[in-house]
């Protein structure tokens, strides 16, 4: 059994706040191909409730994370203009280690950031 599993978390960098409700797509990804294979939604606190990916569905390989980002923003009064400057935030990354990855955003309107969390 793998003992690696990947969390998320999204933290509006605008409004100082976690990102409730963004609803966030997971992809494995093979060369030209995306296969989706979880799907979920932010919770109060910004991260998803349990782990986006779980160990015992762990694989080492190439992921692709899609934040829908624009669906929050415009929820939250922060969409200035259509089309928005961020709208659907994919991060691809790999995962080379049976380990704990942790893929956040930082999120505002017209920026985001993302790093290897612990």
């Amino acid at each position: 059994m793998a003992d690696g599993f990947l969390t998320t978390h999204v933290l509006d960098t605008a409004r100082g706040v976690p990102a409730a409700g963004i609803k966030i797509a997971l992809y494995r990804v093979s060369g030209n191909s995306h296969r989706k294979i979880a799907e979920t939604v932010t919770n109060a606190d910004g991260r998803t409730d349990t782990p986006i990916l779980p160990a015992d569905k762990f694989k080492t390989g190439i992921y692709e994370l899609i934040f829908f980002a624009g669906d929050y923003l415009r929820a939250t009064g922060q969409a200035t203009a259509e089309p928005l400057f961020l709208d659907q935030v994919p991060i691809r990354f790999g995962m080379a280690e049976d380990s704990h990855y942790h893929v956040p955003l930082l999120l505002s309107p017209h920026g985001m950031s993302t790093y290897r969390g612990s």
